[in-house]
């Protein structure tokens, strides 16, 4: 390179070395604008010492840059006279003031690149040239640059030296390694890729136990248990029936109501700020449940009936710590409920976990629920230590109960005894909100193995919630605590798990007419009536994705319609389909209500569409212990004979707490293929049916079963589901409106007749 041509400060590498000296080129400066005749980039040399300091360099580089841009007068010794001296002269350097630098320091801190407008007006607040500040401000950018690379390679190379110590370690710790198997040594080069991955995979787990163990500890006041080294990951097993998903769809996110999980959607996950309150809380939440399941009087007093009631002001002396005292408009439901279900404590522990099967199984009671973040998976394949927030919408199948959100997280742990236990609790404080009307205090199960794979299951139930907009046909029931209680969800647990047994089953008998021994025939008719199933009870509610228009009519009769849209649905017809329900109280015991209902032989009496036909039973499969737990395959043998015949798919279950019978019309060649094992997620269904469920008195709500209450009232849900139109961009008439008002009105006047004729 020329001596005289300089290289702009911006395209040069750093000329300050590590120990703060300047390298070769002593100045930058040379730029004169003002003067095209001299030599552009001119060198003056600087007389400097290694221990000048980076501040007095930045101030003599900003000299230099002064000096090259002003005249002569103003840089050389001397009056102007001085400047005709061809003598060279040693030139002296104006450096600038404390004054000008603390100015221009502090218009740095603003703005680092100031623009030309800018530097012309500190140019001259300062007296200065705009390209001396200019160049000032080029050289405070490359010594920020320089003393911030300087501390990352500090950085860098402490965590090298820390990377190094665990490489040492971790290969002191290899070589002296041994054989699980026979205990002599062993070569790295002979584990396996699998092995290898394991070993990753469970220092990272204990990492996480480390963690949330520590912040238990801090929290609770005493250390958790730690767990011993781990098995490798077991993969998880899907229920044999597809439990989980239907039409292709998960279950979990209300797919089936034609994006009814918009809503669900639209929560935002937790922040990383929120995420250890979320740990302490759900630590906390689950001591506080193991507690309530196991203790007994005066936390629960035992009632005449054998039931159980929380004394509030005993649970706030024993659990000062929580979620915050009950809002003044809520009211408190706390109830425990202890059964025995055939299904191994490892199955009923990935059913409460996964989001899928939960909702799926729990249907009647769960319409839509979604998982926002998983913070932990647990541990090397199970659900040991596994965290996530969710979010879900609980309901009663019937209109004119308002369902109920909640916010919150799930935390799963296995105890010392060898129990599991899944817990939940709201996060409302995290996202507060003047529309929450429920909120759930620590609610959840205790799992307890059982021979012959049983289990024993200790759920309890306790949330707080504001149940004004209930109509006053389910007032009773819900202020029991059992539309919601944990009664609900013990007796739902028990009839699915008996369900999912039955299907399992081998050894079915032969002898019996229509019982379907195929077991691929029986596994796809079952979950097609499981998908049958799922889609009337959501449907059935009064979700807040719903949109009911009330028709007119008298009082707790009132119909209530919705339209919806099916397009690109292989589970449903094409078109516009109308939904209608109306629930209505029954002073007949909803024992006798079901048996009427889901009895083919008096099917004629209410079912107008079957138009007085006479209704054969073609296909059965058992569901339980209860004769009542069945799908079945109806033909239904016209009078007419210029009509064809029809088959229905038709699923009725009852325990404790409610009875369902539902049903759908299906295509007899659709039925063919799934009754031979095909694949029934292609055959299209608009259930229909109804929900029964006690009134609320004592009579009904006393007995162990719902069918033993042979006094008291029911409260029956009647819904249908009407192709009004096979074009889904139609409109709809209302003439359809009336048409399906008429239908389900002349059922229910049919259904009242006959049961009180009955019950005369």
């Amino acid at each position: 390179m020329p001596a005289g041509i300089m290289v702009p400060a911006r395209n040069m590498p750093s000329m300050i070395g590590r120990n703060g000296t300047v390298g070769g080129y002593g100045s930058s400066s040379g730029l004169t604008l003002s003067q095209p005749n001299m030599m552009e980039g001119q060198l003056h040399p600087l007389d400097m010492t290694q221990n000048t300091s980076e501040s007095e360099i930045a101030r003599i580089r900003d000299d230099d840059f002064d000096s090259g841009t002003k005249s002569g007068s103003e840089n050389h010794e001397g009056a102007s006279g001085d400047d005709q001296d061809p003598r060279p002269k040693k030139k002296r350097y104006h450096r600038h003031t404390q004054q000008q630098i603390q100015e221009m320091e502090a218009f740095f801190k603003e703005c680092p690149h100031p623009d030309d407008k800018q530097r012309k007006e500190l140019s001259r607040e300062l007296g200065l040239e705009p390209l001396q500040v200019k160049f000032w401000f080029q050289n405070k950018r490359t010594q920020m640059k320089t003393q911030h690379e300087r501390h990352e390679n500090t950085q860098l190379r402490t965590e090298n030296e820390k990377l190094r110590a665990d490489n040492m370690r971790y290969r002191d710790a290899l070589s002296n390694a041994s054989c699980p198997n026979c205990g002599g040594p062993t070569a790295i080069g002979e584990m396996s890729f699998d092995e290898h991955h394991l070993r990753l995979e469970n220092v990272r787990l204990r990492e996480e136990i480390d963690r949330i163990s520590a912040i238990a500890a801090k929290y609770v006041g005493k250390p958790v248990v730690n767990y011993p080294l781990l098995s490798p990951p077991v993969p998880p097993r899907p229920l044999d029936l597809g439990v989980g998903t239907f039409g292709g769809q998960p279950a979990g996110i209300g797919g089936e109501m034609y994006g009814a999980g918009d809503l669900l959607r639209s929560i935002s996950a937790p922040t990383e700020a929120d995420k250890p309150m979320i740990i302490e809380l759900a630590v906390a939440a689950m001591e506080e449940l193991v507690r309530m399941a196991q203790m007994g009087e005066p936390l629960w007093m035992t009632n005449l009936d054998g039931t159980s009631t929380l004394h509030e002001d005993e649970y706030i002396r024993t659990f000062p710590r929580g979620i915050g005292p009950r809002p003044i408009s809520f009211k408190c439901e706390a109830s425990r409920e202890t059964a025995v279900v055939i299904m191994n404590h490892i199955n009923l522990v990935e059913i409460l976990m996964d989001v899928n099967q939960w909702s799926t199984v729990f249907s009647g009671i769960v319409s839509r629920a979604l998982t926002l973040e998983v913070l932990s998976t647990g541990v090397a394949g199970n659900y040991n230590g596994a965290l996530q927030v969710m979010t879900a919408e609980f309901q009663v199948p019937s209109p004119l109960v308002p369902t109920r959100e909640s916010y919150y997280v799930r935390y799963c742990k296995q105890h010392a005894d060898g129990t599991w236990a899944v817990v939940d609790v709201s996060l409302d404080d995290l996202r507060p909100s003047p529309a929450v009307r429920s909120r759930r205090r620590p609610s959840g199960c205790l799992i307890q193995e059982m021979p012959n794979g049983y289990s024993k299951v200790t759920w309890v139930e306790h949330v707080e919630v504001d149940d004004r907009g209930v109509h006053n046909l389910y007032k009773q029931l819900v202020s029991s605590g059992h539309a919601f209680g944990a009664k609900r969800w013990v007796a739902t647990l028990d009839r699915q798990c008996e369900r999912l047994a039955s299907a399992m089953a081998s050894n079915i008998p032969t002898g019996d007419v229509g019982v379907i021994t195929n077991q691929e025939g029986r596994k796809s008719m079952l979950k097609l009536a499981e998908r049958m199933v799922i889609s009337f009870c959501a449907g059935v509610s009064a979700s807040t994705t719903h949109t009911w228009t009330t028709l007119s009519g008298t009082g707790a009769d009132d119909v209530r319609v919705m339209t919806r849209k099916s397009i690109d649905d292989p589970g449903r017809p094409p078109g516009i389909v109308l939904s209608a329900a109306t629930s209505f109280w029954l002073p007949v015991p909803p024992k006798r209500v079901f048996d009427f209902l889901r009895d083919e032989n008096s099917r004629s009496e209410w079912d107008i569409l079957s138009n007085g036909g006479v209704v054969q039973e073609m296909a059965h499969i058992a569901n339980g212990r209860d004769t009542g737990n069945s799908v079945s395959l109806l033909r239904v043998n016209s009078a007419n004979s210029s009509q064809s015949n029809m088959l229905i798919l038709q699923e009725s279950c009852t325990d404790q707490t409610a009875s369902f019978v539902i049903y759908a019309p299906v295509d007899i060649v659709a039925m063919n293929l799934v009754l031979n094992g095909g694949d029934p997620d292609y055959v299209a269904l608009l259930p229909s049916g109804f929900a029964i469920l006690p009134d609320g008195t004592s009579s009904t709500l006393g007995a162990g079963c719902i069918g033993e209450a042979e006094s008291g009232g029911s409260l029956l849900t009647v819904a249908f589901q009407i192709l009004v139109d096979s074009v889904p961009t139609a409109k709809l008439s209302l003439g359809s409106v009336a048409t399906v008002n008429n239908l389900i009105a002349c059922t229910v006047e049919r259904i009242k007749a006959s049961l009180s004729c009955e019950n005369a």
